[in-house]
């Protein structure tokens, strides 16, 4: 990692962590919180689908995953907030290498392993959504009870600096793997699996771990989302909404970049709040917003917002130099 970069990154955290002492505006800071967590699933994502070149449509089966075992524990054995956190956290990794065994030990790659993950998505919110233990489809409603042991407090930005550690350690996490022969064989996947199975690496082992750690980041983030908002269901917990919001992030920001998903997450929620804010709260329209920035990466930006920006910076050092 650069200085540039780590003084980016720098500069972002400590930005948003010192937003709740610039905005005592709750609505201000549930956005701030509720795009942190999005942030968190998405860099879950950007590792396998970005870093790995593994695309999944169905990472919500980690998301409510970790949000349902932490949820569960709470409420039917009486577990502290944060054994459950810890535990949602390791279903979510255990699902990701189960789910990830069963695809690649097949050589399901590109759109068969992503349809096959949104299947396994759409079978778990079927069965969370039918069965009694999970509270069915009235979901699983947590107990206000403010402390930090029950992972809940009266502050909101309390909570924000949580989630924005968590968002730090994703980060480091990601930028250590880059620095390591792990985040080389990741690459080597992505780039040409059959290449780099050629030169030695165990592509089956390095795309486990991968959807692994996916997998226990989107739990994570699926953990706080209960804890912020104390109610899950089968449709917000394994909806195709998580999924879908955790891919654009990633894809709008920077597939592959270490702050791609932070960036992407912020870009299409601000999009969508300034666009509610002109037009109005009408139904779907932030949707609308997401699908046409969608369109636009695609067509005109493949490398998202941050990549866009790498391209543009040395044409404007070049214009300053010839002026």
């Amino acid at each position: 990692m650069t200085r540039h970069t780590a003084l980016w990154i720098a500069l972002l955290l400590a930005a948003i962590a010192v937003a709740p002492l610039l905005t005592a505006s709750n609505a201000a800071l549930n956005f701030i919180v509720f795009v942190l967590i999005i942030a968190l699933a998405a860099q879950g994502w950007n590792l396998l689908g970005g870093v790995a070149g593994q695309s999944s449509f169905g990472h919500a089966a980690f998301f409510g995953t970790g949000a349902y075992v932490s949820a569960l524990l709470q409420l039917r054995f009486g577990v502290n907030a944060w054994a459950g956190l810890a535990a949602g956290i390791a279903m979510g990794a255990l699902v990701g290498w189960v789910i990830g065994f069963l695809s690649f030990r097949a050589g399901l790659r590109g759109s068969y392993f992503a349809l096959v993950t949104l299947a396994f998505a759409e079978v778990l919110r079927i069965l969370a959504n039918a069965m009694g233990f999970t509270g069915g489809a009235a979901g699983l409603l947590l107990k206000l009870d403010l402390g930090f042991a029950n992972l809940q407090f009266s502050s909101r930005a309390q909570f924000l600096w949580l989630a924005l550690g968590f968002v730090a350690l994703g980060l480091i996490i990601s930028l250590r793997i880059a620095a390591t022969r792990f985040g080389a064989q990741l690459v080597a996947v992505r780039e040409n699996e059959d290449a780099a199975k050629a030169l030695g690496v165990d592509v089956l082992s390095v795309k486990l771990r991968a959807i692994a750690i996916s997998g226990a980041m989107t739990a994570a983030a699926g953990v706080l989302y209960l804890q912020y908002f104390l109610y899950i269901d089968a449709q917000i917990a394994y909806g195709v909404w998580i999924s879908v919001e955790a891919l654009l992030a990633a894809m709008v920001g920077g597939r592959g970049l270490v702050l791609g998903p932070i960036i992407g997450a912020f870009t299409l929620h601000g999009l969508g709040e300034a666009t509610k804010a002109f037009a109005g709260r009408v139904p779907g329209i932030d949707l609308m917003v997401y699908g046409g920035v969608l369109v636009l990466v695609v067509a005109f930006a493949p490398g998202g917002v941050l990549g866009l920006l790498a391209k543009l910076r040395p044409k404007s050092r070049r214009s300053g130099e010839t002026a």
